[in-house]
């Protein structure tokens, strides 16, 4: 008598046997996409049914694993099922988009059930997965699902250039195998677009590539880069899309002699040599501007677009357009802050002959607007030396409209030669009447609060008398050469009314360093800012007596563990 096979059976002889053609037969007609990995992620099953879903031929897939047996996001998919594989949990309804296919009109909207097929024993044989087209009919409901995603998957930062990558990235392969997004100049920079192409002088605004995706590595059918200016013909569906607004459907390309692909040939070639059949150009527009066009086009999928096709792309562009919009306004907002906040921020600071000084300031990260940083370096009566660095909470214009008005407000109150605690003590009345003044006014200003670190130093007495307004303390050379931070009186933040400031008297030895910087070098989410503090010690002690402050204050910032999220600025003195 033969001994039993001790070997479990593989996924494929699940489908054998006295009850593979009863099986079979089920999972054939079942109109049930089906397909059986074995615990490698090899395919060793698939019915016909989602090879109509997919296009993809039975044996295409075999031996292969999903990311290359699938289509759609088919990456994502293996991704699941090795999970399923590995943990033995099934997945349910996963959605599952793919790309047209042949005799179909438009994308199918599926849905994916993977589980886990376990042997007798327990023991793991492999993963099926199980796709059911969802659709039923429901066409507008799939499309108010496809707009839907695209809300959540287009405009995820603030970046104009980004957004409309994202846009070309979502469209392929979903409604075409290559898609440009090309914007006006003014619309990259935060300007101002068109309402509509007008024919005054009969020249096309400058457009720069911003987007372009390609069911092709590389996108070779391409002609410009993200970034590069592209070239418009006169007499061009482009143009007609620019002047009336509208999306124009070009379902079969003409080619022929005397269309407006005479005047341009680079084009026309690259149509002819990738086969490009199909055209569908979109118009970006929001809030009643024309901020670009996002050019659809088929190659490889020879279905032409249609109607249906049509308003699916005008609806996605219509929520990328809101996204670009809000990302352009949002980039001249930060261009005009960031430009304000430079402008009254010193062009060089000089500490004459009491204190070698530097100063380095980098603006918040792409996604934070232009904060209300600021620092200043002044001279007082007896050859004395005033260090300023201050912090208004906010960001935007407001923050650094009041950022202007405090450093104003600290220059005229040290004329007055007032010590450092009792000048922030004026100085927190004064914002508190500034505050009130816009209000009263109804003058959009900065919410209540600012932090400031005021210090001077007195060379013939070798000290430097510090007094703090909610601010991180200095790092200061101690008598004994030891670099540290002193236990200073914390004060309040301005703006608040509340009781005087304090000031402390610090020695400072020949040579000896202090550094004032704002709360960005410091903190971070992820960390303590005591690690901060101690990050910025460190590296503040590493140098020598005779490093350059310029290159001191880079050392330091280049410790940020990644690009700040509020302003950074860093005030380096040194005593001669």
């Amino acid at each position: 008598m033969a001994a039993p096979d001790p070997r479990p059976p593989g996924p494929e002889e699940l489908l054998t046997g006295s009850a593979g053609p009863v099986l079979r037969s089920l999972l054939t007609h079942a109109g049930l996409g089906l397909a059986v990995w074995d615990t490698e992620l090899r395919c060793v099953w698939a019915n016909d049914v989602l090879t109509r879903y997919d296009g993809i031929p039975r044996e295409r897939r075999l031996g292969l694993p999903p990311r290359a047996s699938l289509a759609g996001d088919a990456d994502a998919l293996e991704e699941t099922l090795r999970e399923v594989l590995g943990t033995g949990a099934c997945v349910i309804g996963r959605p599952y988009r793919v790309p047209v296919v042949q005799g179909d009109r438009r994308p199918r909207f599926l849905a994916a059930t993977a589980l886990r097929l376990d042997g007798p024993d327990g023991r793991p044989l492999g993963v099926a997965l199980l796709v059911l087209d969802v659709r039923g009919g429901r066409g507008v409901e799939d499309r108010l699902a496809v707009v839907s995603e695209a809300g959540a998957r287009i405009g995820t930062t603030l970046d104009v250039v980004r957004t409309a990558q994202e846009l070309a990235d979502f469209t392929v392969p979903l409604l075409a195998d290559y898609v440009t997004v090309d914007l006006t100049e003014a619309v990259r920079l935060g300007g101002e677009p068109l309402e509509r192409l007008g024919t005054a002088d009969g020249r096309v605004p400058a457009f720069r590539r911003a987007g372009v995706a390609s069911v092709h590595d590389g996108a070779p059918e391409s002609l410009w880069s993200s970034g590069d200016a592209v070239f418009v013909p006169e007499a061009s569906p482009f143009t007609q899309v620019l002047h009336t607004g509208r999306p124009l459907l070009e379902p079969r390309i003409d080619t022929s002699p005397g269309t407006w692909l005479d005047h341009d040939p680079a084009r026309a070639e690259k149509i002819r040599r990738y086969g490009m059949h199909s055209l569908l150009i979109v118009p970006l527009q929001a809030r009643g501007l024309l901020m670009g066009v996002a050019v659809l086009v088929r190659a490889d999928n020879p279905a032409p677009f249609d109607d249906g096709d049509r308003l699916l792309a005008e609806e996605i562009a219509a929520r990328a357009a809101l996204s670009l919009d809000n990302a352009r306004r949002y980039t001249r907002e930060r261009t005009a802050a960031l430009t304000l906040q430079r402008s009254l921020l010193p062009r060089r600071v000089d500490g004459g002959d009491a204190m070698e000084v530097a100063a380095h300031y980098v603006p918040a990260d792409a996604e934070y607007s232009a904060g209300g940083d600021w620092f200043d370096v002044f001279g007082l009566s007896g050859g004395r030396l005033a260090l300023v660095v201050g912090d208004v909470v906010g960001h935007g214009i407001a923050a650094a409209a009041a950022m202007g008005r405090l450093r104003t407000a600290i220059r005229t109150l040290a004329d007055l030669d007032l010590p450092p605690a009792e000048l922030l003590t004026r100085l927190d009345r004064t914002s508190v009447h500034l505050v009130e003044t816009d209000e009263a006014s109804d003058v959009e200003c900065c919410s209540i609060g600012a932090t400031c670190v005021y210090a001077v130093y007195d060379p013939a007495a070798r000290t430097c008398t510090v007094a703090l307004a909610g601010h991180p303390p200095p790092a200061v050379t101690g008598p004994d050469g030891v670099l540290t931070f002193p236990d200073l009186p914390h004060g309040t933040p301005l703006g608040y009314g509340l009781p005087p400031h304090e000031a402390a008297v610090l020695d400072l030895p020949p040579g000896g360093l202090v550094a004032l910087y704002s709360d960005g070098l410091v903190e971070d989410r992820r960390h303590d800012i005591g690690a901060g503090m101690e990050r910025v010690r460190r590296a503040l002690a590493r140098a020598g007596g005779d490093s350059s402050l310029t290159d001191l204050c880079t050392a330091v910032v280049a410790t940020l563990p990644r690009a700040p999220e509020d302003d950074v600025t860093l005030l380096l003195a040194r005593a001669r």
